[in-house]
């Protein structure tokens, strides 16, 4: 893989020396696109591979010779495989999935040429029935096949990576027809200007040969001045970016990007990194280091977790509180000390208002099986309604009871048996 590369590499190198002069900048165009999504199976998910077929159109804008712009949305109709660990069913028919990416596409070679292989890479965001997002990074190949009045034929293959939680890896393959929202102008019959002896411009081109008669200008440029095509200031043969403005201090290039943030190199405090404008090119920042930026961390000088919002893990804190909640063997009512930690639970559950919980009743293995599960349901009940008159919403509660089928300790000994009686609390996030 690491020799295709440098191959890849040399070759855009070497293309880039050997590009014509005459290349324009490929103007706006829409195309149609047909394809097939293939998500392939993986060995962290028992979801088999799928391919589908898919339709779609994409928006090209040339920005340099060798770069393009390509918008590209595209549907079907699928059976998405979610990842086993995502906890999400695998759906049973076919719903709409919608893809919208944006890339840049570096060509080998120029618009000019009849067959022009390039290299896509870009960011995109897709919809499952508009319940589920996923982010992914489309890397790929492909070939523009030149055709007439400015169109071209895309056959284009991506590995689309995952970038968020939900995306499954997979492929996408398709081939596209090309059309330019402006047909090229056929160019204009020049009629030649009249035999011209004299040289009014003193330029050293004297009659008919000299195209700009008024302006003194070389030879080599039939008496014009130098060309300066993007208008910026330095002349074609100074200028190492002549079809893009740029500064005469860039040789009329413009000023370079190199984390291509969109924010130049020289307005940028962290050039060879992405960021944003707000923060002066640099990312967003994550003062506690806990992988959640300080944008969406709502405690960012504690290191906590996603699911908390960058905050701490309350689960710790809520099973030291119910540690304390046990019961004697066949009641339901708890001790003095097991209702002072249910108060601080309330204070727990009041300074986060975004938590929920799940309260389960647990007993020992004496008595029947009819009897033991009212009995742990009851235990769950006794925790949960004292929350509730104290002021906690009820829909932020949940109750179930699990008899003996649950032990933490041997029901065999007297103090196995004191550990099983017990109700446990689950922080939802």
């Amino acid at each position: 893989m690491k020799k295709i590369i440098v191959f890849i590499l040399a070759s855009v190198f070497s293309l880039s020396v050997m590009g014509q002069d005459t290349a324009t900048i490929k103007p706006a165009a829409i195309a149609f696109k047909m394809g097939l999504f293939n998500f392939k199976k993986t060995p962290i998910t028992d979801n088999a591979s799928e391919t589908v077929l898919q339709g779609g159109l994409q928006y090209f804008k040339g920005i340099t010779q060798h770069l393009d712009l390509m918008l590209n949305l595209d549907f079907a109709n699928l059976k998405y495989p979610f990842y086993t660990s995502s906890k999400i069913a695998i759906p049973t028919t076919n719903q709409m999935y919608t893809a919208l990416d944006a890339s840049l596409n570096y060509k080998l070679l120029t618009d000019e040429n009849k067959l022009v292989p390039y290299i896509s890479a870009g960011l995109g965001l897709a919809s499952i029935k508009n319940s589920y997002y996923t982010a992914y990074a489309p890397v790929g190949l492909g070939l523009q096949i030149k055709a007439n009045q400015g169109s071209f034929i895309n056959i284009l293959s991506t590995y689309r990576a995952e970038a968020s939680a939900f995306t499954k890896m997979h492929y996408n393959h398709s081939i596209s027809y090309t059309l330019p929202l402006k047909l090229r102008d056929k160019k204009p019959v020049m009629i030649p200007p009249a035999p011209v002896v004299s040289d009014d411009d003193h330029d050293g081109v004297v009659g008919s040969e000299d195209e700009c008669p008024n302006f003194a200008g070389p030879a080599k440029y039939h008496g014009c001045p130098i060309p300066d095509t993007d208008n910026d200031g330095v002349n074609d043969e100074m200028d190492k970016c002549p079809n893009v403005e740029g500064v005469a201090k860039y040789k009329g290039c413009p000023i370079p990007d190199a984390d291509k943030d969109g924010i130049n190199d020289e307005m940028d405090k962290c050039p060879n990194a992405k960021g944003l404008s707000r923060y002066e090119g640099c990312p967003i920042p994550d003062t506690d280091k806990d992988g959640i930026n300080d944008e969406e961390d709502k405690c960012p000088s504690t290191p906590g977790i996603l699911g908390n919002h960058g905050c701490a893990d309350l689960q710790p804190m809520v099973n030291d509180l119910s540690n304390h909640l046990k019961f004697e063997s066949g009641k339901v009512k708890l001790s003095k000390k097991a209702y002072q930690g249910l108060d601080s639970l309330v204070a727990l559950l009041q300074n986060n208002a975004s938590i929920s919980l799940v309260i389960s009743g647990h007993t020992d293995n004496t008595g029947t099986s009819k009897i033991n599960d009212k009995l742990s349901l009851q235990r769950a009940l006794v925790v949960a309604n004292y929350l509730v008159k104290k002021g906690i919403d009820n829909k932020r509660i949940s109750q179930k009871g699990f008899a003996a089928t649950m032990p933490l300790a041997d029901n065999k000994t007297f103090k196995g048996r004191a550990q099983n009686r017990r109700v446990n609390i689950e922080v939802v996030y």
